[in-house]
């Protein structure tokens, strides 16, 4: 069984199937048929003990006739070996008989089916064999009564089917029920193995088509994979199982290649990361560099303002280097789920108002001005203060350094639902229509002086949000500086 095909077992289940069948139906037609003829026989011999009882002196004037009965019993098993006849008294008891010496078993009659019979039951009526004395061993039978000046004295019980009929037909049986057994196998296994095998040919056709599929995709790598997803089935076969099955292939061959895509995607993306952030540690340790080199190799050569003023230049250069470093250290703590935010309730008002002072000597120094739009009676958020404000500060910072002198940056407050929304705006120069699509997903290093993307802080800003289960987005406004919008759940 294990080394068999689908469509030799499906052959081989359907023939047994077929066999056991026919055997049921042997036996049901061989039962149905020995109803129908002791019904038959019954019916023809119904009279049989009432003729008996009406020509025959069984009872005399001093009770049993006992070598009539005997005579006459005798005669009648002689003619029809298959009968046995027995004279019952009024409870049924045996009281006159043929029988050899020892073969009657039973003394008592069940006459419940004599007077069912006599009242005209559908045949066949079955009664006690006297010659069995199990009480399931039941034979078709002919009763009559036999009255005395009308009164009833007892009944004539002939067994028209007896133990000599019955062995012969259980031999006859037996043999035309090997014989019908025989041929129906025979005839089963053949149209099995014939038939079966076409039918279950064409039935495991689909299932022969999805295996060839599967074993396609398992040797033919990604384009097999590919090949799949793209695959349409029949549109005729929406309720079949092998289609279902063919389906929920093909979905998993789409959401193999969905993945393949996105990984594709995600190593495009570290490539382009990793070369954006060389570029952008590149150009402060070069900078670094060159000024302490100047500094070691012309040191004797420069005047005081000079070195003093490549020392802060170095300095700043150094500021830069380190910030990034740490940007990257906390992107990657935050990506690999290192940081859990520990929320706490807090207003963002006041929140607001601290991320502000942080900046005032900066605002004042290029002669911005910071705005504050809320609504009043805005509720406590519950989120991690520290990382909010973090939100916060890589947001102003970011507006700050691209909005020019003299501009405005504005943040507004309003409740929405179960949750607060923030939205910070500036007057500089908006976001390349190019790099607005991946603003969130990586920094890059097409900022020019008219228009600026996004770097490690806005990365930062968003997987933050995204462990508070919210996002930020950037609201479209032409030719009005950037515009972004995130919310703070209550």
């Amino acid at each position: 069984m294990k080394n068999m095909t689908l469509s030799q077992r499906l052959t081989l289940v359907f023939t047994l199937l077929l066999v056991a069948c026919c055997t049921i139906s042997g036996i049901l037609q061989v039962r149905s048929s020995s109803q129908y003829s002791q019904a038959v026989i019954q019916r023809l011999s119904q009279d049989m003990a009432k003729h008996i009882a009406d020509s025959n002196p069984l009872l005399g004037q001093n009770g049993l006739n006992t070598a009539s009965v005997h005579t006459l019993f005798d005669q009648l098993m002689a003619v029809n070996p298959s009968v046995e006849v027995y004279l019952l008294d009024k409870q049924g008891k045996i009281i006159g008989d043929a029988a050899p010496a020892g073969a009657v078993k039973l003394s008592l009659v069940n006459l419940q089916p004599v007077k069912a019979l006599l009242k005209g039951a559908k045949m066949p009526v079955y009664g006690d064999n006297p010659r069995h004395a199990d009480q399931t061993s039941h034979q078709v039978f002919s009763a009559a009564p036999l009255l005395d000046h009308g009164q009833l004295q007892g009944y004539i019980y002939i067994v028209l089917l007896g133990d000599q009929y019955s062995a012969l037909d259980r031999d006859a049986q037996l043999q035309s029920a090997v014989m019908m057994a025989v041929r129906s196998m025979g005839l089963v296994i053949l149209f099995g193995l014939v038939a079966g095998g076409f039918a279950f040919r064409w039935v495991t056709r689909p299932i022969r088509r999805l295996t060839a599929q599967i074993r396609n995709l398992d040797s033919g790598g990604l384009e097999a994979v590919q090949a799949l997803s793209q695959t349409v089935p029949a549109a005729n076969a929406q309720r079949d199982e092998v289609f279902q099955l063919q389906q929920t292939f093909i979905n998993m061959a789409k959401r193999i290649d969905e993945q393949w895509q996105r990984l594709t995607r995600q190593d495009q993306q570290r490539r382009e990361f990793i070369a954006n952030i060389s570029h952008d540690l590149r150009t402060p340790l070069t900078s670094l560099h060159g000024y302490l080199e100047t500094l070691s190799v012309k040191s004797d050569q420069l005047s005081d303002e000079d070195r003093h003023r490549y020392l802060n230049i170095a300095l700043v250069q150094s500021k830069k280097v380190g910030r990034l470093a740490q940007e990257l250290f906390e992107l990657a703590r935050l990506e690999y789920g290192v940081v859990k935010p520990q929320k706490e309730p807090f207003s963002m008002s006041e929140l607001v108002q601290d991320v502000y002072q942080k900046f005032e000597l900066t605002a004042e120094t290029r002669h911005l001005t910071l705005q504050a739009d809320m609504t009043q009676g805005i509720p406590l958020v519950n989120a991690d203060l520290a990382m909010i404000e973090r939100v916060m500060t890589n947001l102003l910072d970011n507006a700050i350094r691209f909005t020019p002198d003299h501009g405005t940056i504005e943040i507004r407050l309003w409740p929405q639902q179960e949750k607060v929304m923030v939205q910070l705006n500036d007057s500089g120069p908006g976001i390349a229509a190019e790099l607005k699509n991946d603003l969130f997903i990586r920094p890059s290093i097409l900022s020019t002086g008219r228009k600026r993307a996004g770097g490690l802080g806005l990365m930062i800003v968003k997987r933050i949000l995204e462990l508070h289960g919210s996002d930020i987005t950037l609201i479209d406004r032409p030719g009005k500086g950037a515009c972004f919008e995130f919310s703070v759940p209550i």
